[in-house]
C-alpha cells in the first residue's frame, strides 16, 4: 500500500472524532447482534426496523422540546427522545404481538409507517425540516460527542448484561415459549424485557446505522454467524465479532471515501454474508466431523 494510505490512516486514528466514532462502532456493532440473535430465533427479524420507525417520532419530539426550552443545541434531547419512544413503540409491539389477532400485522404496519410520517410532521413543528432527520435515518456517527459515547458504554453494558446473564431463560423463552412457561419461567416479563432491550439497541444503533438500517446491524451478523455457527452460544459469540469488524471497516471506508456510514456497513455485512453462503457448501463439511459440546436444546436452526 502506498505511504498516502499509510499516512491517512494514522491521521485518521489520531483524530478525536474518529477515536469517538470508532469506539461507538466497537460498541455498537458488538451490542446489537446480542438482542439480534433472540429475535432471530423467534422469527422477529424485522421488529428491530419497526422499532427504529416509531423511533423517529421520539427524534422529532426531542427536537421540539429543545426548541421550546432555547436548548442551544436543538438536537440535544434527540437521542433521550428516541430512547423513549423506542420502548414505548417496542411495548407497543410486544402487546399487538401477544394477543396473535390477524388483524395484528396490520396494526403493527400503522404503527410502523405513522412513526416515520409522526417524525416528519413534528420536526416541522420544531422548526425544523425533513432534512433535519437524514442524518438519524442513515446514521451520522461523525457528530458524535463525548456524551454520546458515556451513553452509548451506559447502554451497552446493560444490553449486554440482560442478553449474557439472561441467556438460558431467554434461549428457553424464545425457542419455545408454551415450554417456558410450563417451566415455571416469568414469560410475560421476559417478553417485555426483550423489547425492551431490543428498543435500547434500537436506540444506541442510530447513530451508527440510522433508523431505517438498525434492523440490519442486529440481524444480518446473526444470519453470517448462522451459516458457519454449530450452536446458539456460539451464534452469538460470531455475530458480536462480525458485528463489531463490519462497523469499524465501514466507519473507515467512510473515512477515506465519503459515503454514509450505516449503508457502507450494512453493505459490508451483506457482502461478507454473500462470500461466506458461496463458500458454505466447503465450510459445512468440516463441522460434520467434530464433536457437539452444547447442549442438544442449544444448536442453531440454521
Amino acid at each position: 500500500m502506498s505511504a498516502d494510505f499509510w499516512d491517512t490512516f494514522a491521521a485518521m486514528l489520531a483524530s478525536p472524532l474518529m477515536q469517538r466514532a470508532l469506539i461507538i462502532a466497537v460498541l455498537v456493532g458488538t451490542t446489537a447482534p446480542v438482542i439480534g440473535t433472540y429475535l432471530v430465533q423467534r422469527k422477529l427479524a424485522l421488529v428491530g426496523d419497526g422499532i427504529g420507525h416509531v423511533a423517529l417520532v421520539g427524534v422529532a419530539m426531542g427536537w421540539l422540546v429543545g426548541a421550546a426550552a432555547g436548548s442551544t443545541s436543538v438536537d440535544a434531547w434527540a437521542v433521550p427522545g428516541a430512547i423513549g419512544a423506542s420502548i414505548t413503540g417496542a411495548l407497543m409491539i410486544e402487546y399487538v404481538r401477544g394477543k396473535g389477532k390477524s388483524s395484528a400485522d396490520v396494526a403493527l404496519a400503522l404503527l410502523f409507517y405513522g412513526g416515520i410520517a409522526g417524525g416528519v410532521l413534528i420536526i416541522g413543528l420544531a422548526g425544523g425540516t425533513s432534512a433535519n432527520l437524514t442524518g438519524y435515518l442513515f446514521g451520522s456517527i461523525s457528530t458524535v460527542d463525548q456524551l454520546d459515547v458515556w451513553l452509548t458504554g451506559g447502554l451497552s453494558v446493560l444490553i449486554l448484561g440482560v442478553g449474557l446473564g439472561l441467556r438460558p431463560a431467554l434461549f428457553a423463552l424464545c425457542h419455545d415459549e408454551e415450554f417456558a412457561r410450563a417451566s415455571g419461567l416469568p414469560a410475560r416479563s421476559l417478553n417485555i424485557l426483550v423489547a425492551v432491550t431490543a428498543a435500547l439497541t434500537v436506540a444506541i444503533s442510530m447513530r451508527v446505522v440510522g433508523v431505517l438500517l438498525v434492523s440490519a446491524l442486529m440481524i444480518v451478523p446473526v444470519a453470517v454467524a448462522q451459516l458457519i455457527a454449530t450452536s446458539f452460544r456460539h451464534t452469538m459469540a460470531l455475530a458480536m465479532g462480525i458485528g463489531g469488524t463490519v462497523c469499524v471497516i465501514g466507519l473507515s471506508i467512510t473515512y477515506f471515501h465519503p459515503l454514509s456510514p450505516g449503508a457502507t456497513i450494512t453493505m459490508t455485512s451483506i457482502a461478507l454474508y454473500a462470500a461466506l453462503a458461496v463458500l458454505r457448501p466447503v465450510i459445512r463439511p468440516l463441522h460434520r466431523h467434530a464433536k457437539p459440546h452444547w447442549h442438544r436444546s442449544e444448536k442453531t436452526h440454521v
